[in-house]
């Protein structure tokens, strides 16, 4: 539970007459000059859409991603698995054979070559470390023996001559510093003196002209103007919002009518007219036709078989003629042989008598 206590939320600062005075009149103005702005970007935006969704994606798809797709698929992916294949085959398998069977026993001889290098020149540093040893030892002896006092008499000399220049030079090096100090302080005085002296003069001749520019003329100036701009800018974004309402008005009335003008009276052109017209024409004209064709279709295919046995029957007659009752007996078989397919086929069952065991038209109860 929050036991402190809230802060009571700021009101807003109160606006002045002149934003009041500039407000309505800009937005009034800019509404005006931006709802066909927005009524024409709207149509933009729709044709756009149109556009993007009817002809531009599929113009993609059809022009890019699928040929790159079935590039990638038929051509690439193969062509890739053919140079891993290969290139495991012609590289990868000889360097590993090379790497185990030439280079590491070729690897293992050196190193065993250079561990024998290795202790040899052990045994030669080990010697050289203790020739050098014995050097410096020797050296150490003569320098303790001989340069040692010589040493000492140098460094007694060199305090000596540190004292003299100590109790000469130390006096003059502090009057020497004395006066720099002196002059230093002299020259600071001088500058600080002249830099005040330009300042004040800058001041008086630049500065405070600029500031009394900018207190009582620019910064005036510039809060009207930030409030002129922030209200059109507002006005801008109220007109831009309302535009947009407008606009979706606009464009519902105008779908609307073109609905009222040519969709309905389409639809009712084709559900009240077309439909019933292509209904009477389908059954008065083209069933009939149809059942017409086929009539035809089944008398030419009947008079063509009659055509057909009158030649057959005409041919045995004529064989029988020239070479008796034995030429005549194979169209005579065969003539048979079609009359009694014939006879079959019209003993089936059509299909609208199709032969069920309640019907009477079965084999063990017809007539």
């Amino acid at each position: 539970m929050d036991l402190e206590k809230q802060p009571a939320p700021q009101a807003p600062p109160p606006e002045g007459c002149l934003t009041v005075a500039i407000r309505i009149p800009v937005r009034i103005v800019v509404l005006v000059l931006v709802v066909p702005v927005r009524i024409v970007w709207d149509g933009f935006v729709v044709v756009g859409r149109f556009l993007r969704d009817s002809v531009l994606r599929p113009l993609w798809r059809a022009l890019v991603v699928w040929p790159c797709v079935a590039l990638w698929r038929y051509v690439v992916v193969p062509l890739a698995k053919a140079v891993g294949w290969l290139a495991k085959v012609l590289v990868v398998i000889p360097l590993v054979w090379l790497y185990r069977n030439v280079l590491t026993p070729v690897g293992h001889g050196i190193v065993w070559f250079l561990k024998g290098v290795g202790a040899v020149l052990a045994l030669i540093g080990r010697g050289i470390a203790w020739v050098a040893r014995g050097i410096v030892a020797g050296l150490a002896w003569v320098y303790a023996r001989m340069f040692t006092p010589v040493g000492h008499g140098i460094v007694w000399l060199l305090k000596g001559v540190g004292a003299v220049l100590a109790w000469i030079f130390t006096p003059i090096g502090r009057a020497i510093v004395w006066c720099a100090r002196g002059l230093a302080w002299l020259a600071s005085t001088v500058v600080t003196g002249i830099g005040v002296a330009l300042y004040w003069i800058a001041r008086i001749l630049l500065v405070l002209p600029v500031v009394a520019l900018w207190r009582w003329v620019l910064a005036p100036i510039g809060r009207v103007l930030a409030v002129v701009g922030r209200e059109v800018w507002d006005a801008l974004g109220h007109a831009w919002r309302i535009a947009g309402h407008i606009s979706l008005a606009v464009g519902r009335f105008l779908g609307t009518l073109f609905r009222w003008i040519f969709v309905e009276p389409v639809r009712w052109v084709y559900r009240t007219v077309l439909t019933p017209v292509g209904h009477v024409v389908r059954d008065m004209v083209l069933r009939p036709v149809a059942e017409a064709a086929r009539s035809v279709g089944r008398i030419t295919r009947a008079a063509l078989a009659s055509a057909r046995e009158s030649v057959r029957q005409a041919r045995a007659d004529f064989r029988r003629m020239l070479f008796g009752d034995a030429g005549a007996v194979r169209d005579v078989g065969a003539v048979g042989e079609t009359r009694e397919r014939e006879a079959v086929a019209l003993r089936e069952p059509t299909g609208a008598e199709t032969r069920t065991l309640g019907s009477s038209t079965t084999a063990l109860t017809k007539d």
